[in-house]
């Protein structure tokens, strides 16, 4: 790769904090340094990252996982404990927002401060100075003090600082949402423009959501050690089972014994099973302790006959047959669509509706209908299917889940512009 196509390029990255058990080792170690009274902890082990211009890079990984601690070490907030950083143009960063900015200083002011943080001259301020305050929308308050602001007035001078100093990279962690909704369209139009622009941005984030949506590649941090590196869905499927504590050699496990499973039933021939009717995913991803398992799954009409292709204006029934290997008090049962990009259309499960689905003893089957209008524009579509319970600690068991387990083709007879047909009636009077 050439060097100019580089925006940033990260070689053996290391930040080590130091720990102290108790305030006075720290008072002590400080007095007499040879006196070594602290541990160590490592955010961030061992760190090579290359990030091409024009990439969207997705930052994932459980809290402390060193999300935070990598993006302030590329804005300079943090030093590296060793290791290098190098950056290939002008960095803008989302993360701690107004750290340049005086308190005792009026928001007009405030904005030359930052620019000249930021290595602009006056007369590149004065230039952007227009369309920042007209960004910020805060009138009157800009010739105030900012410690006169309240926090919603200070996000937004700060917000219109940061993205309008035009970046070579910019940097967003978490902070898109800021003010009111107003506000907030106004800031994804411009990470929108960003994008079309080819701007380098790395982009930090819990809303996997938005990982999809805007991102070209994903990392995952854990522990502070870099553990994936690729495309986005792949990224987003691991991550998923991060968030439960499913590890892959468990997935893979899981995946052969299913694949037996399978096997055995076809070679019995004792029926057809309703998913031999549908296009089944070769990557759907399946995983959870198995104290329930998804055996079959499909989509239905009326009269009960498999639909490969259905149409957005009819009601169909989606049907999941569940069988449980241990006795199981109210389970929750789910299902969602998903675009071909990994994006949640939608999804429901039996929790959120409030629907009581009982107990159910070792061998016991289930089977959950949900009768269902899929008003989606015409596409492919994948449907996940999961089974699940929260353990009496708040954390999400999994027994069983099938993302993108196979395929479906919604039909329309009109043409339907974005993804949602609003099944809009219109009535035009003449007068």
């Amino acid at each position: 790769m050439e060097k100019d196509d580089v925006a940033i390029k990260i070689e053996h990255l290391y930040k080590n904090y130091k720990m102290f058990a108790r305030k006075k080792d720290r008072l002590f170690e400080t007095i007499f340094p040879v006196y070594q009274k602290h541990g160590e902890f490592s955010a961030i082990r061992d760190l090579n990252i290359e990030i091409k211009k024009g990439e969207i890079l997705g930052i994932l990984g459980k809290n402390g996982a060193g999300k935070s601690t990598l993006l302030k070490m590329i804005t300079g907030v943090v030093t590296p404990s060793s290791g290098t950083i190098n950056i290939n143009g002008k960095v803008s960063s989302l993360l701690e927002l107004g750290t340049a900015f005086n308190m005792e200083l009026t928001g007009e002011e405030n904005i030359y401060q930052h620019g000249q943080v930021m290595g602009l001259s006056k007369e590149e301020i004065d230039k952007k100075k227009p369309e920042i305050i007209e960004f910020a929308d805060i009138g009157e308050h800009l010739n105030q003090p900012v410690k006169t602001y309240s926090s919603g007035m200070f996000a937004r001078l700060a917000f219109a600082c940061a993205i309008n100093v035009n970046p070579d990279i910019l940097i967003v962690d978490e902070v898109l949402s800021v003010g009111d909704m107003a506000f907030q369209l106004k800031c994804f139009k411009k990470f929108e423009q960003f994008k079309e622009e080819g701007k380098t941005i790395l982009f930090v984030t819990h809303n996997i959501a938005d990982i999809i949506r805007n991102c070209n590649r994903v990392i995952i941090l854990s522990s502070g050690n870099k553990i994936f590196d690729g495309d986005v869905k792949t990224g987003v499927d691991k991550y998923k089972k991060m968030i439960v504590g499913i590890e892959d050699d468990d997935i893979d496990e899981q995946k052969n014994i299913v694949e037996q499973k399978n096997n055995i039933k076809q070679s019995k021939k004792d029926g057809k099973l309703w998913k031999e009717s549908f296009t089944q995913n070769p990557d759907m991803l399946t995983y959870g302790n198995k104290y329930a398992e998804i055996v079959d799954y499909g989509i239905f009409d009326c009269d009960g006959n498999c639909q490969t292709t259905i149409n957005n204006k009819d009601e169909y029934i989606v049907r999941v047959k569940i069988k449980f290997n241990k006795t199981i008090d109210e389970p929750i049962f789910a299902f969602s669509i998903k675009d071909f990009k990994g994006l949640e259309l939608g999804g429901v499960n039996t929790k959120s509706y409030k629907v009581i689905t009982g107990t159910y003893k070792k061998g016991d089957i289930a089977i959950v209908e949900y009768k269902q209008v899929f008003p989606l524009a015409p596409e492919k579509y994948t449907l996940s299917f999961g089974c699940t319970k929260y353990k009496t600690n708040g954390d999400l068991e999994v027994f069983d889940r099938k993302y993108d387990a196979f395929f479906v083709e919604i039909m329309s007879y009109r043409d339907c512009l974005g993804v949602i047909d609003l099944k809009t009636q219109i009535n035009i009077n003449r007068t």
